[in-house]
């Protein structure tokens, strides 16, 4: 376990105590509910990945006991977005992206499914980048078999893909780029961002590029929050080894709560939406 996601796992217990102490105020009355946790995730026809969500979500609920947590999708799963805020009435609710990098879904259709909503929300930031994630994609090529190498020689011949979705919105190639620096400051080895879809460069012409520098021991990280067909198609054209999808690893969970928590502590709010004449 990795130096960070280990610090947030020595205090499981006095977070727990902390949070269930938070809800009584010093007269001995309930304080009011925190403000809901919405999970927005994008949607997907993998089953595997709405299984990886709600683990996901059940591992939020138990780092943060007393925080209503709630599911929201963009699209294809059950329940959507709009209906997840319509079930919360004009209550509070922090509306967190399961996503990696910020894009039309983050900039566009999320605010404006929260605007249209009768609940006063605000939207945090997508999970990326952040070092959390940079934990995780470790872990997930330390799992797939990543030694980092210890001698020059092997140093100079190995790489890594970190194989993304992709955005046209260039602020999402900047989010990944922005990780895959990170991710090279961790391995001591370069980290080259590419992409699935809708983006440059592809998969295979980065990993054309890195074999024409020598770097043959190159390894794709899939920077990915849970298994399907990108996922897989991605981790297939690997050389040599490929990690597993972020899935349920622990940082994920920590980070969701960490952009709940930074978002209250800003003052920005969407109002609910004003009620039809």
């Amino acid at each position: 376990m990795t130096a960070i996601s280990t610090a947030h796992h020595m205090n499981p217990i006095s977070s727990r105590l902390a949070t269930r102490l938070g809800l009584v105020a010093l007269d001995g009355r309930r304080r009011p509910e925190p403000p809901a946790l919405v999970v927005v995730a994008h949607g997907s026809r993998d089953p595997r990945t709405l299984s990886t969500v709600h683990t996901l979500l059940d591992q939020v609920r138990e780092l943060r006991p007393g925080l209503p947590v709630r599911l929201g999708h963009i699209e294809l799963n059950a329940p959507l977005l709009p209906d997840t805020l319509a079930s919360l009435g004009t209550g509070d609710a922090v509306l967190v992206p399961l996503l990696l990098s910020r894009g039309y879904h983050v900039k566009r259709d999320i605010p404006e499914m929260a605007a249209a909503a009768p609940a006063t929300t605000r939207v945090a930031a997508p999970l990326g980048p952040h070092p959390l994630l940079v934990d995780a994609l470790y872990d997930r090529l330390v799992e797939a078999g990543w030694r980092t190498p210890v001698d020059e020689a092997t140093r100079r011949t190995s790489a890594v893909v970190l194989a993304a979705a992709g955005s046209r919105d260039p602020d999402a190639a900047t989010d990944t780029s922005r990780t895959a620096h990170l991710l090279a400051e961790r391995l001591g080895v370069p980290v080259i961002p590419a992409y699935a879809s809708a983006a440059k460069p592809t998969i295979e012409t980065a990993l054309r590029a890195l074999s024409a520098r020598g770097r043959h021991r190159v390894a794709v990280a899939s920077y990915f929050t849970a298994p399907g067909l990108f996922a897989t198609q991605c981790a297939s054209k690997a050389p040599w080894i490929a990690s597993a999808p972020l899935g349920t690893h622990p940082a994920l969970a920590h980070l969701l709560l960490h952009r709940y928590d930074h978002s209250l502590s800003t003052r920005t709010t969407t109002e609910p939406a004003l009620a039809s004449a």
